[in-house]
């Protein structure tokens, strides 16, 4: 394993901050994987899986069985993790720009579009190969104008041409779920089915350019802009691991799912360990579009009455919010059957605020899928 430190600010900055990754394997060798953790770096469960992966990894390498190259960003946000406010941790948004951590990354296929025009041929190989040198082209040609561009091109640098992308997030609270591209949904189950999912949230683009399609994206959408005549898998499966909720950093979770990605790697042929048997699917990949975001209809006591993980049928109850002067109270209903997969950690809640997802089987939403 070698360590890098890699710089984010300018010399003129106020501030320094500087990123680690850990590298295994050896480049160009096999299959090429991207994991990092805290993104949002108030995210912090993420963080604690990384250093159990980081342990096994070590020994599977010392043991000659890592089979690709592996790239470990344990903490993948150092400008957020030295934000607080109030003294609260503040790791979402940049508050020099307002910009959420995990948006606006730069989406290459834009440029590719002209780049690989007399590059592409009959083989999917050698197309694959070809665009990478032409998304790392690209991303090495971004100009940042912020340390948060700046860190955000450092980290699609080291992912872009990955086979495999693992950005490990949370939820407010939350059972385990898992975001990906829609064409990635036979990649992602075993994945899922190794963590314990509890929903699968598929789409072609959730908006706002986040981390995991800035790196899987561009494959279906360039596919779509050359069409049959050129053949490009999806070649990045990339996805968004929600480690349950933010208070859930306990070292069995951790060591857990830890577990779980070096069986899922196993199974991928990046690392020569046991993989055993997939366990059974706790459920069935459902669009993003069919996720209801349930909203507080008044301020109020917020007062649960489903359990997270529960299948849940449309006109259901999932949560009371009671006026604490006048005493009335409102039950809050889902219109869809699906899973009741995450909610609110706060206990007092504002009108519209959100307060809980329920994953349905059909697409009834569009445009901005994703929550801020």
């Amino acid at each position: 394993m070698r360590t890098e430190k890699h710089p984010i600010s300018a010399p003129q900055s106020s501030a320094q901050f500087e990123l680690t990754s850990f590298h295994y394997g050896t480049p160009g060798k096999g299959k090429k994987v991207y994991i990092q953790a805290a993104l949002h770096a108030d995210e912090v469960p993420g963080m604690l899986v990384a250093q159990f992966l980081r342990r096994q990894l070590d020994a599977l390498e010392a043991a000659g069985k890592v089979q690709g190259e592996i790239i470990l960003v344990p903490a993948a946000n150092p400008i957020g993790l030295s934000q607080a406010i109030h003294g609260a941790p503040f790791g979402r948004f940049d508050l020099t720009t307002g910009i959420n951590f995990n948006r606006s990354y730069k989406h290459v296929a834009d440029e590719l579009k002209e780049s690989l025009q007399g590059k592409l041929g009959p083989d999917p190989a050698q197309n694959v190969r070809v665009i990478r040198q032409q998304a790392l082209a690209s991303v090495a040609a971004w100009e940042p104008k912020s340390d948060g561009e700046a860190h955000k091109k450092l980290l699609l640098g080291m992912a872009i041409d990955a086979d495999i992308v693992l950005d490990l997030h949370c939820d407010n609270e939350a059972v385990l779920h898992i975001y990906a591209g829609t064409p990635l949904a036979d990649g992602v189950a075993p994945l899922a089915r190794l963590m314990g999912a509890h929903a699968v949230l598929l789409a072609l683009a959730a908006g706002g350019e986040p981390f995991d399609e800035a790196c899987s994206r561009l494959w279906w959408d360039l596919q779509a802009h050359f069409g049959d005549a050129y053949p490009i898998p999806p070649a990045c499966l990339s996805t968004t691991i929600e480690l349950r909720g933010e208070m859930e950093v306990n070292y069995e979770l951790a060591r857990q799912d830890a577990d779980a990605l070096v069986r899922y790697l196993a199974h991928a042929g990046v690392l020569d360990a046991e993989a055993g048997e997939l366990p059974a699917p706790l459920c069935e990949a459902t669009p993003l579009e069919g996720v209801e975001p349930l909203l507080a209809p008044h301020a109020g006591i917020l007062v649960y009455t489903r359990n997270m993980g529960e299948r849940v049928k449309a006109g259901d109850a999932l949560a009371d919010v009671i006026d604490p002067v006048n005493g009335t109270t409102t039950s809050v209903r889902c219109s869809v059957d699906g899973v009741f997969f995450a909610r609110s950690a706060h206990r007092h809640v504002l009108r519209g605020m959100n307060i809980g997802k329920v994953a349905g089987p059909a697409a009834f939403r569009s445009g901005e899928l994703l929550s801020q």
